[in-house]
């Protein structure tokens, strides 16, 4: 038996009651209930849940768009069923007929049947128009909420997931891991202030959890998880009541002033390792907003809004997927406005964030000003929206291989130390575009991975051990000539060697194979790259190519011996489709020992001439690049320390002024900007 609420009906007269029976029938009873009067009873639908071992459903709630209702059942299946009132209207028409009444008298017997089940053969039996079975895993879904469009379901397995409806059918969007160790997840609050409440049971606690703050807000010792209990909180006191060996036990507690004040919140709890730009969002009344992504040590991902006039950087989403440190994030191509929710001013793109234990995520980010949010919080004037595309594990690719016993197994704490979207993948011949991500692995290879967006499917496609020791940076760049295009990849290692390949021989079979096996297949061999240089005597912490106007590629790296090396390429492309068509020249190369005192962890290319470096001695230059030569223009200090990446781009102004923006992450964020006159003056502190 449950209880749950339902638009339109009166919680002091009237209440919905759902009651799961034999063979997995679940009722839904309307109970009217006045004071002085016997409740009355009206049976409104019959539904059927799916077989399984044990059939009942735990949890229900009524959904506000349309007449649908959501429940979870112990098997941890999240169900959608139809709630329309019509049949019920139909079933008491039929019992008025037959001359039966709903109305439970004072007189009857309480060993006759009640009246509503005599006519329930009326209503037919309904079946799930959507499941998400086992979503929850064994142990059962504990709560489903309905809140701002959207629908949340919490379990015991530790995570409680996001939902919406495309089509009356339900689509997880994302799912969340509230702490480490909160397994028993039984409820979810949401306070007027924007804070999300976690409610559950921590080892032998009951914890009540604050999404927006990252702490426990009250930790009851209560002997572990019971279920029977309640909570309700306000500004004055707390009360907690639960069932133990048949007493009842309660837990009142005043609440005490808060002593402690949040002078600047925390972005993470560990050091940032890597930053992406999403975009600028325009809001209403406010200068444009920059949309950030970065990545940490603490295991999660965080989409913020950095707004120039505030100085303020506040976390919009936070991605807890991870079960390792997040070392890379890499921005596919947007695939452009208009998407459902989104007017044409939003941001639209697929993030893939990688790191420790061999994990690669990809999500749908989709960001837009709100034109209703004025004035109020930073927060609510940007409306972001994740939803979960695909996920990938080496190890768990490796328990799917046949033959596995016969084979090594891979290293299971292989990390991603950097990733590429390769440009122009999206294959017009079928009518499933995959998307191509490079990626550079600690175990000494270099990997490839498809993406099948609709199908949510990443799958290893090619891979090579070329470099036989840790390679820490790779970039995919596209080649557009006369014969045809070719997509190109660099690689760089711990030994300072930068290695090319040709890419589009794999690229092209993949696609075929993966066309024909349905989205599975063995990865296929990259094959051995076109040209390898020495540019560094060490690790290669920072890698960036830019095309130049002459059809040239400039590479530009730095060192972990404070080099920065610059070489010029040249591609030309021969007749045939085979990736030996494809040659590589090395115009010019130019070298800058010890342009930084220590690691060069950043580096861009802004122009052909103008090239910009970080380095975790806190230095930003601005270099100026002529043949031959690599000049020194100016120098700014930042504060971050231990820099670990940065990014860059390029503002055009109102009254035509080129701007760069360069933010930079370490034991930190910050965000730096320029002007980009023919001579660049010294950079000057914006953030």
């Amino acid at each position: 038996l449950s209880w749950a609420p339902r638009p339109g009906l009166s919680p002091d007269t009237a209440a919905t009651l759902l009651a799961s029976g034999p063979e997995g029938e679940m009722l839904w009873l309307d109970v009217a209930h006045r004071p002085g009067q016997a409740p009355c009873v009206r049976l409104m639908g019959r539904y059927l849940l799916p077989p399984c071992k044990q059939r009942w459903h735990t949890c229900a709630a009524f959904l506000p768009q349309g007449e649908l209702l959501v429940c979870g059942d112990r098997r941890g299946s999240v169900l959608l069923f139809p709630c329309s009132s019509s049949s019920a209207r139909a079933a008491e028409s039929t019992s008025i007929a037959n001359g039966v009444t709903d109305s439970v008298s004072e007189d009857s017997s309480s060993e006759s049947e009640p009246s509503w089940l005599s006519h329930k053969g009326v209503l037919p039996l309904e079946s799930p128009l959507s499941v998400l079975f086992g979503l929850h895993g064994k142990t059962g879904v504990t709560s489903v909420t309905c809140h701002k469009g959207y629908i949340y379901s919490t379990g015991r397995d530790g995570v409680y997931r996001q939902l919406h409806l495309r089509d009356q059918q339900l689509e997880v969007l994302r799912k969340h891991r509230p702490c480490k160790g909160l397994q028993w997840i039984e409820e979810l609050r949401f306070t007027p202030d924007g804070d999300l409440l976690v409610l559950g049971f921590h080892a032998d606690n009951f914890v009540v959890w604050s999404s927006k703050t990252s702490e426990n807000l009250h930790c009851i010792p209560c002997g572990g998880g019971h279920r029977s209990w309640s909570y309700c909180s306000s500004p004055s006191a707390e009360v907690f009541a639960f069932i133990k060996s048949g007493d009842v036990m309660l837990y009142c507690c005043e609440a005490e002033p808060c002593e402690q004040q949040v002078l600047l919140a925390s972005l993470h709890g560990r050091q940032i390792t890597c930053v992406r730009r999403l975009g600028a969002v325009e809001v209403p009344g406010r200068a444009a907003l920059n949309v950030l992504v970065t990545g940490s040590e603490d295991t999660t991902a965080c989409v913020l809004a950095l707004s120039e006039r505030s100085r303020a950087a506040v976390p919009l989403v936070r991605l807890s997927d991870h079960i390792s440190s997040v070392r890379t994030l890499a921005l596919a191509s947007p695939r452009g406005s208009g998407d459902e929710g989104f007017g044409d001013e939003g941001l639209s793109a697929l993030l893939f964030s990688a790191g420790g234990r061999a994990q690669i995520e990809c999500y749908r980010l989709q960001c837009a000003g709100d034109p209703e949010s004025t004035v109020g919080s930073l927060e609510s004037a940007v409306a972001c929206q994740v939803i979960h595309v695909a996920s990938h594990r080496l190890d768990e690719h490796w328990e799917r291989k046949k033959n596995r016993h016969k084979l090594v197994k891979m290293d299971p704490e292989t990390r991603y130390m950097s990733l590429s979207v390769v440009p122009g993948t999206s294959t017009k011949q079928l009518l499933t575009p995959w998307k191509f991500l490079a990626a550079a692995c600690s175990d000494g290879s270099v990997r490839v991975f498809g993406l099948l967006e609709a199908a949510r499917n990443l799958v290893l496609v090619a891979e090579s051990f070329h470099h036989q020791r840790c390679v820490l940076k790779v970039e995919a760049f596209l080649h557009t000539g006369t014969g045809g295009e070719r997509h190109l990849l660099c690689s760089a290692a711990t030994d300072g060697s930068i290695a090319f390949w040709d890419i589009t021989g794999p690229i092209t079979d993949a696609t075929d194979a993966l066309h024909q096996a349905e989205g599975d297949m063995q990865p296929l061999a990259l094959g051995a790259p076109l040209l390898t240089i020495m540019a560094h005597s060490c690790g290669v912490n920072s890698l960036h190519v830019s095309k130049v106007p002459e059809g040239q590629y400039l590479v530009a790296s730095g060192s972990d011996d404070g080099s920065i090396h610059i070489c010029l390429l040249e591609v030309a492309l021969g007749r045939g489709e085979a990736a030996a068509g494809t040659c590589l020249q090395v115009l010019e190369r130019v070298c800058r020992p010890c342009a930084h005192a220590a690691h060069v962890t950043g580096i861009r290319v802004l122009r052909p001439d103008l090239l910009l470096s970080a380095s975790v001695d806190q230095r930003l230059t601005l270099w100026r690049h002529s043949p031959g030569k690599l000049i020194p223009l100016s120098t700014t200090f930042f504060h971050v320390p231990d820099l670990a990446e940065l990014d860059c781009w390029e503002v055009l102004e109102a009254g035509g002024e080129l701007r760069y923006y360069c933010v930079l992450c370490g034991q930190g964020l910050e965000m730096l900007c320029s002007t980009a006159p023919s001579e660049p003056p010294p950079l000057e502190a914006s953030q």
